[in-house]
């Protein structure tokens, strides 16, 4: 079982996704508890982040650590990369 960690940045990225898609991927976020790899992809430029996983138009960016899953970045998909 792993753990959930929010950065600061992706707390703030969150805050500013509308209350539907927050329920969406409040969801997904439940999914990496469990299996990460499962759904996600390793990022080939691994600058922003390791894996990503895909959520409609959305995406999250996050690293492993050990038993925790680094949430670095939640956004849309034309912004995210950037």
């Amino acid at each position: 079982m792993y753990k959930i960690l929010l950065t600061k940045r992706a707390i703030r990225d969150l805050e500013r996704i509308d209350s539907k898609e927050k329920i969406r991927i409040g969801n997904k976020l439940k999914i990496l508890l469990t299996d990460p790899f499962s759904n996600s992809k390793r990022l080939s430029n691994p600058v922003i982040g390791t894996y990503r996983l895909r959520i409609g138009n959305y995406r999250i960016i996050f690293d492993i650590e050990k038993d925790n899953v680094v949430i670095l970045r939640i956004g849309h998909r034309k912004d995210i990369y950037k």
